[in-house]
Parts: structure tokens; sequence; C-alpha cells
């Protein structure tokens, strides 16, 4: 079963990542009331969501993917940039903690192909 599971993500690795990324570009812009009210509170959201993101492009491996982390890592930062005109906060640790998680994911995906496919 579970090799059945990771095999549909395998091949539906691109569509799985632009449901992904679709779903963080509109939680990130998104106008917020208030800034959080711990700092640091959301940081695991933005390694867990970037690292969802990634997992099956490390899965799949294309032949491309360098050039996909590089874009995304690029799409998180304009992401930031465009936060303040959308009354959301522009962090650099969210663009730090959004790169980590696309190589943690990118990593695990690479991983899990490793010792189950």
């Amino acid at each position: 079963m579970l090799k059945k599971t990771l095999f549909f993500f395998y091949e539906n690795w691109k569509i799985y990542t632009a449901i992904i990324l679709t779903i963080i570009t509109f939680l990130s812009l998104y106008p917020l009331k208030q800034q959080a009210s711990f700092p640091g509170e959301d940081k695991l959201h933005h390694l867990l969501a970037y690292s969802f993101l990634t997992i099956c492009l490390g899965l799949r491996k294309p032949e491309n993917y360098i050039l996909i982390l590089i874009f995304l890592s690029f799409y998180s930062g304009l992401i930031e940039i465009i936060q303040p005109y959308v009354n959301r906060f522009a962090e650099i640790e969210d663009f730090i903690f959004n790169n980590l998680g696309l190589i943690l994911g990118f990593v695990t995906g690479a991983f899990v192909k490793k010792i189950k496919l």
C-alpha cells in the first residue's frame, strides 16, 4: 500500500507541487489583522509548508530539479517582498525557514525514494 501511494506521488509530482504552491501563496498573501503574538511563532509553519512543497520533487528528482529549487527560493523571497503591501509582515527569518524547508523536503523525498522505491 505504501509503495502504491509513493508511486502515485512519484507520477503526479507536478500536480501535487502546483497545488501546494497555490495553497502557500494564498495563505502567505491573505491579510492578517495582527502579527503573531510571540515572535517566531510561525517559523515551524514556514518550515513545514515548504518541506511539503518539495517532498515530491525529491521523490521524483527530475532532470531540472536544481532550477526548480532555485525558482521556489526566489518565489518565496518575492512573497516576502509583497507581504507588506497586503497587510502582512515581511521577515528575513521567514525566508530563511522557507529555504530550510525546501531543502528538508527535497532531502526527505530523495531519502524515501532510495529506501522505498
